[in-house]
């Protein structure tokens, strides 16, 4: 399974340097490296302390959701496990999906938890950030439409995101109106799944079918616990929120960086829409993000050709993307190395 795993991340990286490659040679080489090593140091700071402070909102925000659950962990802890996620999730085809189990396994081993309140904490997270970030490229897109006319471009990203802020909440809500359904579905389909996988991986005993139903069912009930907690909701939801922001303010200075500055309203609504590129089955939807955000930082300022726009999102992209791979990356051989030695 490991091999597998490891195969898999190898393939990825591959297809995202093709992907790379394909966005440099339009973009120009030799003008992205003068225009990216040219950016302002003092802006790359600030960017820097941005990506840091992004990083701190969201590892708060799982620090609330593991409150909720009854799970006791330091503001810093929190951090370091949640520049771990960002790992698992940049390394990770498929990027939150693909890396959501490791993730549940940093959380537990962390934490002294056990896997499926792990899961459920890293799986809330995720869905809570949802919500701001369409809400917010929502409400950009909208003050942007009213100061230019849209493109065809732009136009299909807005129907995408109305799509989204629409379909995704009633997805979810429909889910929880039914979940005790959905519980026992999935507890059908995977037990005998999860059985047959455990006899082929070594040193794994074969759980029984009650011991799988009790995970799943404490899986459920972590999830419920959030749910009806209002209070820890909007926490995390403000934390989630003002993360997005500090993203939007990242892309906004790296573009200053570069000396092509862009309108504000511009990052409130594309660094959203760049981030559902990264469900491509790309490590971190590296590559797939980076042509999205070029695409439409171009399409919607006709003073930065898509040349510039890619150089901006290089800048913006070598923090976001970087930092907490290398910061998480840390993190992970600290918490492996700790449990070997346990």
């Amino acid at each position: 399974m490991a091999r597998e795993n490891i195969r898999a991340t190898i393939l990825g990286f591959a297809a995202a340097i093709v992907v790379f490659a394909v966005l440099f040679y339009f973009a120009g080489v030799d003008e992205l490296i003068d225009r990216v090593t040219m950016a302002d140091p003092m802006y790359l700071v600030v960017i820097f302390g941005i990506t840091l402070l992004w990083l701190l909102s969201w590892g708060t925000s799982l620090k609330t959701v593991l409150g909720v659950l009854g799970v006791r962990i330091s503001v810093t802890r929190a951090f370091l496990v949640f520049t771990g996620a960002m790992f698992s999730n940049n390394i990770t085809p498929f990027g939150q999906a693909g890396g959501e189990p490791v993730t549940a396994l940093l959380i537990s081993r962390s934490t002294n938890t056990e896997y499926e309140t792990g899961l459920a904490a890293i799986a809330s997270v995720d869905t809570l950030n949802f919500v701001p970030s369409i809400t917010i490229a929502l409400i950009g897109a909208g003050y942007y439409a009213t100061e230019v006319t849209l493109g065809r471009n732009l136009e299909i990203a807005l129907v995408a995101v109305v799509g989204l802020a629409i379909g995704v909440p009633a997805t979810v809500y429909v889910a929880w109106q039914r979940r005790y359904d959905l519980e026992r579905r999935i507890i059908r389909a995977l037990t005998p799944v999860i059985r047959t996988i455990a006899r082929y991986v070594p040193r794994v005993p074969v759980p029984s079918a009650d011991g799988i139903k009790r995970r799943i069912n404490g899986f459920f009930r972590s999830i419920e616990r959030v749910g009806r907690n209002p209070r820890g909701l909007v926490v995390a939801l403000l934390l989630s929120g003002f993360g997005w922001f500090c993203q939007m303010v990242a892309l906004w200075l790296a573009f200053h960086a570069i000396g092509v500055p862009i309108a504000f309203s511009i990052a409130l609504f594309v660094v959203p829409i760049g981030a559902i590129a990264g469900v491509t089955p790309l490590p971190g939807g590296a590559g797939g993000i980076e042509w999205a955000l070029a695409i439409l930082v171009a399409a919607a300022s006709s003073a930065v050709s898509f040349e510039a726009a890619t150089a901006g999102v290089v800048v913006f992209r070598g923090f976001i993307y970087w930092v907490p791979t290398l910061l998480g990356g840390l993190v992970m051989g600290v918490e492996s190395a700790q449990g070997r030695r346990a």
